[in-house]
């Protein structure tokens, strides 16, 4: 494994929280198979291209983007969680995969200059960086002059009802937790367009441009099982935890949620909107 500088995500990621994504994988596929598919249209990655795969995770993007390159193409999947990793490099070789490599790596520090890639992408894998300024200058390394970085990141809280509810619902049970900085590593760090506009270019980035997208989320399983799954993890969890919640809390969010999810379930599973920012830029040259 590589240098870590950012420490404290490798730690969240290479613990718990990366061992409950290798569990639910498949949950995780299905939840954001709409998100894979705006970046993948985003991209236009072509046959034989080499490309980067930033928080590559437990696969699906690897997969994805491979199958788009062909085999004289090149994937190159980095990810700070081992245990996301290894699944993903489990998956890459039940696939038969050759053209495709993971490092367990900190994309902020890890040295890319070598790639030569026509792209860098990320599914939801950019926003955790310590430094993201240090980082995207790094980044643009592993592009040859003229390659293509395109991202796709959430935005606010409030457009994306995923992420509002469970906050609201664990908020309303247990109290609200002093609020963190928007801009620190999360999913949300880069809500704000002009903030990470300003991040690509300052890493010497050109032909920058920055918008929005509605999609629908597609999470698997019966109404329950979504809201007691997304009571369980992400910010309804955290604010549980910080403000002492106890298993009698967590099942009234649970129940909160359910009532608060309703309204996306139709006969066929549930849609959840959702908006994300997709940000796509050139290499200098």
């Amino acid at each position: 494994m590589s240098r870590i500088v950012n420490t404290e995500q490798a730690e969240f990621w290479g613990g718990a929280m990366g061992a409950a994504w290798v569990k639910k994988q498949a949950f995780f596929d299905a939840l954001l198979e709409p998100v894979l598919k705006l970046l993948l249209s985003q991209t236009k990655v072509s046959p034989g291209e080499r490309v980067v795969d930033i928080g590559c995770g437990t696969g699906a993007s690897l997969l994805a983007l491979a199958e788009k390159v062909g085999e004289t193409g090149r994937v190159v999947g980095v990810d700070v969680s081992a245990p996301m990793l290894g699944m993903a490099k489990e998956r890459v070789m039940a696939a038969g995969l050759t053209h495709v490599d993971c490092f367990e790596a900190d994309a902020q520090v890890f040295d890319l200059s070598k790639m030569d890639a026509h792209h860098v992408v990320s599914r939801f894998g950019v926003m955790f960086f310590d430094d993201p300024y240090a980082a995207f200058a790094n980044l643009a390394a592993a592009l040859r002059p003229g390659g293509r970085i395109s991202f796709v990141t959430w935005c606010s809280f409030a457009h994306n009802p995923w992420f509002l509810y469970p906050m609201e619902a664990a908020k309303s049970v247990v109290g609200a937790p002093p609020p963190p900085d928007p801009r620190a590593p999360g999913p949300m760090a880069f809500a704000e367009q002009d903030y990470v506009l300003d991040i690509l270019d300052r890493a010497g980035f050109t032909q920058v441009q920055a918008s929005a997208h509605d999609i629908l989320l597609t999470p698997t399983g019966s109404l329950a099982e979504v809201a007691e799954f997304a009571g369980s993890e992400g910010p309804a969890a955290r604010i549980l935890r910080e403000m002492g919640g106890t298993e009698e809390d967590a099942a009234k969010v649970g129940q909160l949620l359910c009532d608060a999810f309703a309204e996306f379930d139709e006969p066929n599973g549930l849609l959840v909107p959702a908006k994300l920012n997709v940000f796509n830029a050139s290499a200098a040259g």
